[in-house]
């Protein structure tokens, strides 16, 4: 019985890998990226330089009125993450920083590295879920959720969160409507905010009326 159950095992996990057909693809971005990822570059082509990258060293800037920056290690900064459902970002939050409402297509998982957050999602039934966050802590966000974090310490934050995707994207709720060319006259119908607010707004954010 156990020689059995040993064969159907084997069989199983053969079945599993059966669509495993090469040891990585790695991205190559001068063509089109399509449903299923970049087409692979030529594989004479690759070096161990594709499967490095150190982007994540420094901080990028936040001379931006959220005091916030992030350094994206995405399929489109380094193509050997193509195909491998995964990616990372460092992100820096200056003292009174804020990484606004946002979402992706996959879940988040952050880790912070130094400083004091509070990290926070709201689901579906408009329930927050938030809590302050020091060094060490993780904490997940479920896909396609709006979630936030924001520096309540009084030192710099750092904190880097992974994907469960090469290329997670990125929609700030702000972003999405006061830095795109939505008509202020439709904005004021979604938010219930006046004219006035709108075009501070809008001029803050680098929007168009």
């Amino acid at each position: 019985m156990n020689f059995r159950v040993f064969i159907m095992f084997s069989f199983l996990v053969s079945l599993s890998c059966a669509t495993i057909i090469s040891d990585y693809c790695v991205g190559d971005l001068s063509q089109p990226d399509g449903p299923a990822g970049y087409p692979c570059k030529d594989p004479a082509k690759v070096t161990v330089d594709d499967f490095v990258y150190s982007g994540l060293r420094v901080a990028a800037s936040s001379a931006n009125p959220f005091k916030f920056g992030a350094n994206n290690a995405t399929v489109t900064q380094f193509p050997g993450l193509n195909g491998m459902d995964i990616s990372i970002t460092r992100a820096d939050l200056d003292v009174g920083g804020v990484v606004p409402l946002h979402t992706h297509r996959v879940a988040e998982l952050i880790i912070i590295i130094q400083g004091t957050v509070i990290g926070g999602f709201i689901d579906t039934k408009n329930t927050a879920y938030y809590k302050t966050l020091s060094k060490g802590d993780i904490m997940i966000f479920p896909p396609t959720l709006l979630h936030f974090q924001i520096n309540v310490g009084s030192t710099p934050v750092l904190a880097y969160a992974t994907f469960a995707s090469e290329n997670p994207g990125f929609q700030a709720v702000d972003l999405a409507l006061f830095r795109s060319s939505l008509p202020s006259e439709l904005i004021e119908k979604v938010t219930l905010l006046d004219d006035a607010q709108i075009n501070k707004l809008k001029k803050l954010l680098g929007g168009t009326n």
